[in-house]
């Protein structure tokens, strides 16, 4: 019944019943995680057939597992027994890139490094890499709040979604597309839906488009500059050296157990005066 409901509403190739395919499309990287047996899986290519899956589902009482590149680690887009997979990892078009506003649509299922790469090319970058940046969805990044090592300083996938469109259950009718967040870089009014979609591992939606924060790309080549020292005897030396020559050093190193800080910070009392004399004198204080 699943898949003649199914087929009434989709194309034939929207349709996976292979169970060798299915195999492969019920479960993400989480090897810990339980993984049930799928009635079937559907590669949506846009949003109206995302709501007939979800509509049928409905009707039929079948679960709905949403996926995208299947890289997480939660197991959040295993297969439950008897559910439709639901792959958006073919709705991979940008919408609209807006270069002066600083803002691009997109949907789901493009692939975090392949966005990188087309914005790159008008001086523009969004910037969370979580690792599977080179394989794993925009979708699946928000479905997460994927983050990666930028996000130290740049901040995590929840801080560049604006906005995005989901279709949703419950009161709103089943299959019915909503529209959530903003396009503008302040909106502070009302509930931030947009927010709690973020991380929600598809349990209060179907993402079917996102609208992302982004920032001027990069400019020159960065840099980085790397200080080891081997022995306690080395890094006091360092300290001392630049002591010497009238310097403040904008941080001391760790070793040495010296105050840290910009230029002329020091520990406040006792011990700081304690430490500027050692300094002076290119010695470790005791």
């Amino acid at each position: 019944m699943l898949l003649e409901a199914l087929a009434g509403h989709l194309p034939g190739n929207r349709i996976v019943a292979d169970p060798a395919v299915l195999a492969g499309l019920a479960h993400d990287e989480a090897e810990w995680a339980p993984v049930g047996t799928a009635a079937v899986a559907v590669r949506a290519r846009s949003e109206t057939e995302v709501q007939a899956v979800v509509r049928v589902a409905a009707e039929l009482g079948a679960p709905v597992v949403p996926r995208g590149a299947g890289t997480g680690l939660s197991g959040g887009a295993n297969a439950v027994d008897g559910c439709i997979v639901l792959d958006l990892s073919r709705m991979t078009a940008v919408l609209d890139i807006d270069a002066e506003n600083l803002v691009c649509v997109v949907q789901p299922g493009i692939v975090n490094n392949d966005l990188k790469a087309v914005l790159d090319e008008q001086g523009l970058w969004y910037p969370p890499d979580p690792a599977s940046a080179p394989w794993s969805t925009i979708g699946g990044n928000v479905a997460t709040n994927a983050g990666g090592l930028c996000c130290l300083k740049y901040g995590v996938t929840r801080d560049y979604v604006l906005g995005l469109r989901a279709v949703v259950g419950g009161p709103a009718g089943y299959g019915t597309a909503v529209g959530i967040g903003r396009r503008t870089t302040k909106g502070v009014a009302g509930y931030d839906l947009a927010g709690l979609m973020v991380g929600s591992e598809g349990t209060l939606g179907v993402i079917t488009e996102v609208t992302l924060r982004l920032r001027p790309a990069l400019v020159g080549t960065p840099h980085t500059v790397v200080g080891a020292f081997g022995t306690l005897v080395a890094a006091d030396h360092a300290v001392a050296m630049v002591t010497r020559r009238g310097l403040t050093p904008r941080r001391w190193n760790c070793w040495t157990g010296l105050p840290a800080g910009g230029p002329g910070v020091e520990a406040p009392g006792h011990r700081g005066r304690r430490h500027r004399t050692a300094a002076r004198q290119g010695r470790h204080p005791r």
